[in-house]
């Protein structure tokens, strides 16, 4: 299984903000070109976007489909690759702090990705990891910026109970 974590210098609720959001998920998922909603209201159970990975001319387009959802924690998810079979990808968010950090879990759940999954495939895959949590972190951590220059003067911002910071 590659498991991978990156610490987040923003909120849990920061980072779910970008998670929950179906159109953004291009933005961070390493090889999506594209992605939008498809069916039900991303990230509720069943709900799908499809999304399409483009290799110099060629394209494949396919869906990923939510297969958990624990709203602030965590979001497990079904990617479809056609021939390639399907994926397991569970991404957990922890208060850490003020941060948040993330861990991604992937593992082929069916077809070729599983019949060729071996210590390589392994390794590509925490590279393509490293990056896709680079990007996650580099946009929510720009978000979470970018609302910070709007918040008004003089308003002090505390993390609620259930959004990490210290604890009493």
């Amino acid at each position: 299984m590659a498991v991978r974590h990156h610490l987040i210098r923003t909120s849990p609720q920061s980072v779910w903000t970008v998670l929950e959001d179906g159109t953004r998920y291009a933005e961070w998922v390493v090889g999506t070109s594209s992605s939008k909603p498809v069916h039900g209201h991303w990230p509720q159970l069943g709900s799908a976007i499809g999304f399409e990975v483009r290799l110099g001319p060629l394209s494949l387009t396919n869906e990923t489909v939510v297969r958990r959802c624990v709203p602030g924690e965590a979001l497990e998810l079904e990617a479809k690759a056609g021939p390639l079979g399907t994926a397991r990808i569970a991404i957990e968010l922890r208060p850490w702090g003020d941060h948040c950090l993330v861990i991604v879990d992937e593992h082929p759940l069916k077809g070729a990705g599983g019949t060729v999954h071996n210590a390589a495939v392994e390794a590509l895959i925490q590279i393509r990891h490293r990056a896709m949590l680079a990007r996650l972190a580099k946009i929510c951590e720009a978000d979470a910026a970018e609302a910070e220059r709007h918040r008004p003067l003089g308003q002090v911002v505390s993390p609620a109970p259930d959004e990490g910071g210290a604890r009493g």
